[in-house]
């Protein structure tokens, strides 16, 4: 799982040790990510299956793409299709990503780099994996989140952030245990790179084996873990973990992830995906490719994208189709 590494991770700035007063976030909840299919066939795991919503907010959906190693011909992506009222990240772990939109955004991502795509109040794209790859096959692993936008930017002009990963903001846990890539928001006074019109915090971390990471968090914030690789335990509680588990934490100021002393033969470290907001509080009306509040703004959204006032596909884009 390359992402972004150091060669020497206690050269970096180190997290503030835990002051004794601060309150850890206790354990909700634990769930299992079944299994499913996306775009033109690529599998997923759809990590927030069985979260109820309110521990979710501002997040909507995310899936884990992959892991999957592709035979040569057989990487996929998706077909051109439209958003409106929110905002997509796309993180790359390992393999290649292409991204084209109806606003002219677009760009490659490969591993550790992230494409965010504010669809706002409508645009059109396509992801998939460049031309080579399909030829040669390889390995294919990312996460795709979905961000809600508050209702006075849903209809926000269409944006895209080509976010490489030396970019990223990168901090050692006190001892050394363990890797923190913050690719937007704030954690412990280190800003990431990502731009959001929601308050909120994304983090990759890499733990090693029998290392412990505790991160101060946003109290305001909500505050969710998904294993990406390896098996651990979350809170002071030391629940377990596994790949493909989401946990929920309660309120406070802090959140504990260890891993376990022994990783399986495919996984080094603890992989996890940790990321939190400052609920948004307002009705989701969701449908397919629109999140909006009402019901009758979700309608309009299809109306309004069947009448190709969402965006056209470039000239330039049309081979892709």
């Amino acid at each position: 799982m390359p992402a972004v590494t150091v060669d020497n991770i206690l050269a970096l700035p180190r997290i503030t040790e835990t002051a004794p007063e601060s309150a850890a976030r206790p354990v909700l909840a634990v769930t299992t990510a079944p299994v499913g299919y996306e775009g033109e066939g690529f599998p997923v795991r759809r990590a927030f299956a069985g979260v109820d919503m309110k521990h979710l907010d501002p997040f909507i959906h995310m899936d884990q793409m992959g892991e999957v190693n592709y035979a040569p011909g057989e990487p996929k992506g998706t077909p051109w299709h439209p958003h409106r009222g929110f905002e997509t990240v796309t993180y790359m772990i390992d393999g290649i990503m292409e991204h084209q939109d109806s606003n002219g955004g677009g760009g490659t991502i490969g591993g550790g780099d992230t494409q965010w795509m504010t669809a706002g109040g409508g645009i059109l794209h396509i992801e998939t994996p460049p031309e080579h790859l399909v030829i040669s096959g390889g390995l294919f692993h990312g996460v795709q989140l979905w961000v809600n936008l508050p209702r006075d930017n849903k209809m926000a002009a269409p944006r895209y952030q080509d976010i490489t990963g030396n970019k990223v903001a990168l901090l050692s846990s006190p001892d050394g245990g363990a890797l923190v890539r913050v690719i937007a928001g704030e954690v412990d006074g280190h800003q990431g790179p990502g731009s959001t019109y929601t308050p909120i915090s994304l983090v990759h971390a890499t733990i090693a084996p029998g290392a412990r990471l505790t991160l101060p968090w946003n109290p305001e914030f909500n505050a969710l873990a998904y294993v990406l690789a390896g098996e651990g335990t979350v809170g002071a509680e030391r629940r377990p973990v596994r790949m493909g588990q989401t946990t929920v934490f309660g309120r406070g100021d802090t959140l504990t992830v260890s891993a376990a002393d022994t990783q399986d033969s495919r996984t080094e470290s603890l992989e996890v995906f940790i990321l939190g907001g400052r609920p948004i509080r307002e009705p989701v009306a969701m449908a397919g490719p629109f999140v909006m509040n009402t019901k009758a703004e979700v309608i309009q959204a299809f109306e309004d994208f069947q009448a190709g006032r969402l965006g056209s596909i470039p000239a330039a884009h049309e081979t892709l189709a």
